[in-house]
């Protein structure tokens, strides 16, 4: 008889478990769904956009799901909320532009155009040096790790992986290569570096969202207000200031695309080219 209970115990254990696993990843499913982000980027959107991330060219297939990109939002509630919805959808397709020009996998004939690539990879391919800037105490780098250009936005030097990782929950100094394993958590990455402002630079947001109030220096500098601008954020001392430069043109040439699946105008001063780099 005690054998009997036991066994229908566990029966009825199992079950139960089988039962909240069910609706766990139902809810889960339903959450995905409800997130605000979705109002903005479909799956069928999403999927649209990158139409070859999980190309089996492409070394990161399979790591940017819509899933992904989806939760990350949820840890930056101002991400695509501010303003009305053109401003809204303007920034989000900035965003997406940026972080596809940074893993593109795209080439002038490539299939479906070179704008059709994005997220393609997820780390860098060949660093030129471990991105250590030894000189900055405050994020002191590891023996032994490389703090090279990983997730969507390519997050790069010690003191980026250090400042994303206190706020956002994870040892970036000690453990850098986590972005590249762990797909919600590169999302997250590239949307800390979108949203904050590290001075003088503003942040990409803020520039998208209407919010930048250029100082005399950025005044004099150039710096207006526009995609050219969050360019300039991301990766200015290298390629702004530059007559025609081909990777500013590429992430313009992305931008343009999405800006019509999003059915918005990109907006004025797409280029950095007349801009001073922040110093």
């Amino acid at each position: 008889m005690e054998k009997q209970v036991s066994q229908s115990l566990c029966l009825f254990l199992f079950i139960l478990s089988i039962s909240s696993f069910l609706q766990e990843t139902e809810a889960r499913k339903y959450s995905y769904r409800r997130a605000p982000i979705t109002r903005l980027v479909t799956r069928s959107l999403y999927d649209s956009i990158f139409i070859h991330k999980d190309n089996n060219a492409c070394p990161a297939k399979g790591f940017y799901p819509y899933e992904a990109f989806v939760e990350a939002t949820r840890w930056f509630p101002g991400f695509g909320s501010v303003g009305g919805i053109t401003t809204r959808r303007r920034e989000v397709a900035a965003f997406l532009a940026q972080i596809s020009h940074e893993t593109t996998g795209g080439w002038a004939t490539a299939p479906d155009g070179p704008y059709a690539w994005g997220l393609c990879f997820k780390e860098e391919v060949s660093p030129q040096s471990n991105y250590c800037d030894a000189s900055n105490t405050e994020w002191p780098c590891f023996p032994g790790k490389s703090y090279k250009g990983r997730g969507p936005i390519q997050l790069s030097w010690n003191y980026n992986y250090g400042q994303a990782g206190r706020a956002l929950g994870f040892d970036g100094l000690r453990n850098p290569e986590s972005v590249a394993n762990n797909s919600i958590l590169a999302f997250k990455t590239a949307l800390w570096f979108w949203m904050t402002e590290q001075t003088p630079k503003p942040s990409c947001h803020d520039v998208m969202v209407n919010r930048y109030r250029p100082t005399k220096a950025d005044i004099a500098a150039n710096r207006t207000s526009g995609f050219g601008l969050t360019t300039n954020i991301i990766n200015g001392g290298l390629e702004c200031g530059i007559p025609g430069d081909g990777r500013v043109n590429d992430r313009v040439g992305y931008f343009q695309r999405y800006a019509k699946l999003f059915n918005v105008n990109t907006g004025p001063y797409l280029d950095c080219e007349n801009q001073r780099p922040f110093s």
